[in-house]
């Protein structure tokens, strides 16, 4: 079938639904539903069999949804009604949950039910944008395809809602934070509530902000409300009965001016920050205790386990460095496999754009930042004394995605999504992309990936040899099954003779052309860019983190794609003009 995508954006559960589509055999395109844009119209060109609504915040127009079937994925169980249902459920603490795939009609989120299933909420809780772009995207695309077999079959007749109220916005006033009374627990579930967006509007130093994130902190104690330590841009701030770290803050946006980047908490809060402690995570965790570190490294059965966490997958300079020292660090264990990643959420999104922006020079942070990220794939690709594996536990999108690369084994869970490309910032690309990425799936393959920009699933990926091995679990257990591999390799009589091949291979690879030579021809290209004021890269980076919406729906994404097995049919409305979207989760920050 053609199906057509209408999305409010191209977010990480819209390309999930793109490129699981795709891997069933349809045809896909998108449509952005734009204040600027007359959807109607567009529908009308794209003359589509279904249309289906991942993720859209605006009412689907009545000569869209009387002419056509419109299927709209709702993140909540049926009966469930309005616009702040994940935002409810995570603050409220509900025990478990669900999607539904319902018919768009004049009321919104009560039309006819063509599919729905249920999901769990993450125990101990997640921060919602973990929960969303894990079980609950993993329960939507399970209903998304039931329904649009359903549909297919022509044979289905969807079931009427009964039941069920509509709630209104969950609105700053209902997410307010008593520092005085509220313990750690209420605190952590409405943070977690809002982390990603709309965040958690405060008072903090004598000024208004919004709090993004939220991690529990036992061993810190302090007035409540105080903010008490600071550890790698974060704050930690005390509550009724203990602390929590905010990883995050963001400025309220100026009349007439777009959104402020969400940014590290002490580089928002600058010169307004008291001199506080800068705590250093604990090297060993103590049992039961609860503390937050964005690294971690732990070993288990001849594997050495290099965790990291960066909000929004995003990877300043500083957070780069501080990678490359553990990952320094790692490399001097007496272990024959080393794991990166193997956490829930993303695993990379590349430099951290918002920290560039904010920047009094964005250029020359833009240099560093991606030298820093060039030093740790340098660091990755010349370890030989040991395989490293990149575990992929959620999303990787551009320098993060080449970063993984660098393994010698990449494994995704089977919920991820792979965007390996730059372009649509308006980069050429670092990393050592043009060795890593044409070794892996050859040079044509390289070229289409880089230049048609779009997500990949993770089964995809494996077909195309970018990815290993998928691993088909729920994201709670990725972290558990990647161990249980992981050991199982470094045990492997044929693992030895695995590093020595890889050393030779090295060193034949190097002195065909020098890993430098990779990196001067990439860094050249990219210099030019940074340092180019009219280059599109700065208006597309600043349009990125300030939540700019395009004027149209870029071209590549409103062009239809055929599926695995099939062709859609040609492309009926003519190319459309705007900017980019870059958007490999709801509120990412990296590239």
């Amino acid at each position: 079938m053609h199906v057509l995508l209408v999305a409010s954006a191209f977010n990480s559960l819209t390309q999930r639904v793109h490129a699981e589509l795709r891997d069933h055999g349809h045809g896909v395109a998108v449509e952005l539903a734009l204040p600027s844009v007359d959807l109607a119209g567009a529908v009308r060109r794209h003359r589509p069999d279904l249309v289906v609504a991942p993720m859209l915040t605006s009412a689907v127009p009545e000569e869209v949804w009387s002419a056509h079937t419109c299927l709209i994925v709702h993140p909540g169980p049926v009966g469930d009604r309005g616009p702040s249902s994940l935002d409810r459920a995570v603050q409220d603490g509900v025990p478990r949950w669900g999607v539904t795939v319902l018919q768009a009609n004049a009321e919104m989120d009560a039309g006819d039910v063509w599919a729905t299933v249920e999901c769990p909420v993450p125990d101990p809780p997640e921060s919602k944008s973990a929960w969303y772009r894990g079980e609950v995207a993993d329960a939507a695309l399970e209903a998304v395809l039931l329904a649009v077999d359903r549909f297919a079959s022509g044979t289905y007749t969807p079931e009427p809602q009964s039941g069920g109220r509509a709630r209104p916005l969950l609105r700053q006033e209902d997410r307010r934070i008593d520092w005085l009374r509220d313990d750690t627990e209420r605190v952590l579930r409405v943070l977690r509530a809002a982390d990603s967006r709309p965040g958690v509007r405060d008072e903090l130093l004598g000024g208004t902000w919004f709090l993004h994130g939220g991690h529990p902190e036992d061993g810190l104690r302090g007035r409540p409300g105080e903010l008490i330590a600071t550890r790698a841009g974060a704050v930690c701030r005390a509550t009724a009965d203990g602390a929590v770290w905010i990883p995050e803050l963001r400025a309220p946006r100026a009349p007439g001016q777009p959104a402020a980047p969400k940014l590290p908490a002490t580089l928002a809060l600058g010169d307004l920050l008291p001199a506080l402690p800068e705590l250093p995570a604990p090297t060993q965790a103590r049992p039961g205790a609860r503390t937050w570190s964005e690294i971690d490294y732990r070993e288990e059965g001849g594997a050495g386990f290099l965790s990291f966490s960066f909000p929004g997958g995003a990877m300043s300079t500083a957070d780069c460095r501080r990678l490359l020292d553990a990952y320094r660090a790692a490399c001097t264990r007496p272990t024959s496999v080393l794991v990166l990643g193997g956490g829930r959420d993303f695993f990379s999104n590349g430099i951290h754009l918002g920290v560039i922006e904010a920047a009094a020079d964005p250029a020359e942070e833009s240099w560093a930042n991606i030298n820093a990220m060039d030093d740790l794939v340098e660091a990755v690709l010349t370890t030989t004394d040991r395989l490293v594996v990149a575990a992929l536990g959620g999303n990787a999108a551009a320098g993060g995605a080449v970063l993984a690369l660098a393994a010698d084994e990449v494994w995704c869970r089977s919920g991820v999504i792979l965007n390996p490309h730059y372009r649509l910032m308006g980069l050429y690309g670092s990393e050592f992309w043009t060795y890593t990425l044409p070794r892996r799936v050859g040079p044509a393959v390289a070229e289409r990936l880089t230049t048609e920009a779009l997500p990949l699933s993770a089964e995809s990926a494996r077909r195309l040899g970018l990815v290993d091995r998928t691993i088909g679990c729920p994201p709670a257990v990725f972290a558990d099954r990647a161990t249980a591999l992981a050991a199982q390799l470094a045990g492997h009589p044929a693992t030895a003779a695995r590093i020595a091949g890889k050393k030779a291979r090295r060193e034949l690879d190097e002195a065909e052309r020098p890993l430098a030579a990779y990196r001067a021809a990439e860094l050249d290209r990219m210099r030019q860019t940074f340092f180019d004021p009219q280059a599109p890269y700065h208006a597309l980076r600043r349009a990125f983190v300030r939540k700019e919406r395009p004027g149209a729906t870029p071209p590549h994404l409103a062009r239809p794609v055929p599926g695995r097995h099939g062709s859609p049919p040609p492309a009926r409305s003519a190319p459309v003009t705007g900017p980019a979207v870059h958007d490999g989760a709801p509120d990412p920050a990296g590239c």
